[in-house]
């Protein structure tokens, strides 16, 4: 019983922790850091993609809210964008690699 108990809290932690920066994908799961090929193998060609221009310092009162998107998009970032069901998820990519995973539906 304690053995169920201990299994069920681990099991329930790593999920809330894989939650975000993750996106299953049949039984394979995709993660912050996997490369553009691994994208490509486990999603497919994207329904949209689209180069994300890099942010200027030009709006210095809205720049604690860009802060985060500017890393992701000054050093060439590209958002792919695929159809799954009734919802859409964007795969930031920055230098070939997953910069970040967002799910629509989650």
């Amino acid at each position: 019983m304690r053995r169920t108990i201990c299994l069920s809290v681990l099991l329930f932690a790593y999920v809330a922790h894989a939650g975000s920066g993750t996106l299953r994908v049949g039984s394979q799961v995709l993660v912050v850091g996997d490369s553009a090929t691994r994208v490509l193998e486990l999603l497919g060609k994207p329904s949209y993609r689209t180069h994300a221009a890099a942010s200027s310092n030009s709006h210095r009162s809205n720049r604690r809210s860009h802060r985060r998107s500017r890393r992701a998009t000054s050093s060439g970032g590209e958002q792919w964008q695929y159809r799954q069901g009734g919802r859409v998820v964007t795969i930031v990519m920055v230098e070939g690699k997953v910069s970040a995973i967002h799910d629509d539906g989650r």
